[in-house]
């Protein structure tokens, strides 16, 4: 699906998603919400796409979920935005097995906040903001909020930041857990990149695999999970970079993995 509310570009082996409705703040709307679906699907299949890169154009990551459109009578209407727009979007962030980095540029507001914490690895400008922001409204927290949110930084200080609406900074989220790095206005954008392009060179099906886990850690027993680990530390020993990192380390060379 071809829109101007989605830009994106193949960096070598990185593919780069830019959320662009910069004049609103990103906010989603259905358009941008099933031309990022689309561009999701297309890295999840494509070899070229070792790993992704989402971030925002302008001053905002993402400010959440376009109201006009929620509150148009003509429009989709919220349950439909739920379940068609943000729930997909953040099942396939889970479920594709490539590293995603996402680099919140700015303000990550709502279902904004929640799709950035839904990544495998967020980083983040020291000066942006993340926030809760549905009980201002009088929603509740959608887009994973409620999972995500409580895993990464406890339940007492979840609840308070999704029932107060507090903003939060990169560097108070980097501190808190939420994210994994907060950087530096002028050296962000570097930096951000520096982690992408160092995952789109390594091992992907590892990877793949290892987030494959850690999703299934959330439900599984110590039992089941080690018994999880086995048997897909079969599957990645049976892969080309397996075999290429063991070569490499007995060689003391560098390694050069295909990504198979």
């Amino acid at each position: 699906m071809e829109s101007d509310t989605i830009k994106f570009e193949m960096i070598g082996g990185v593919a780069k998603i830019t959320l662009n409705r910069p004049n609103v703040f990103n906010s989603f709307n259905r358009e941008m919400a099933q031309t990022l679906q689309a561009r999701l699907d297309y890295c999840a299949t494509e070899k070229i796409v070792r790993a992704i890169y989402l971030t925002g154009e302008g001053k905002a990551f993402c400010a959440g979920q376009d109201l006009q459109e929620a509150t148009d009578p003509n429009g989709p209407g919220i349950e439909r935005i739920v379940e068609e727009h943000y729930n997909p979007i953040i099942f396939k962030l889970r479920e594709i097995e490539k590293p995603i980095v996402c680099a919140v540029n700015g303000v990550a507001a709502g279902a904004g906040a929640n799709i950035a914490l839904a990544c495998d690895i967020t980083v983040a400008k020291k000066s942006s903001a993340f926030i809760q922001a549905f009980s201002s409204i009088g929603l509740i927290p959608d887009s994973g909020g409620t999972f995500f949110l409580p895993r990464l930084i406890g339940m007492q200080k979840a609840a308070a930041l999704m029932l107060l609406a507090d903003k939060v900074s990169g560097e108070e989220a980097e501190s808190m857990g939420m994210i994994y790095k907060s950087f530096e206005d002028e050296s962000f954008e570097s930096e951000a990149m520096a982690i992408v392009d160092k995952l789109s060179k390594r091992p992907t099906v590892g990877i793949g695999l290892t987030k494959k886990l850690l999703n299934e850690t959330y439900q599984n027993d110590l039992a089941e999970q080690l018994n999880r680990e086995g048997q897909e530390q079969v599957v990645a020993a049976a892969s080309k970079d397996y075999k290429e990192g063991v070569a490499a380390f007995l060689e003391k060379r560098k390694p050069s993995f295909t990504g198979e």
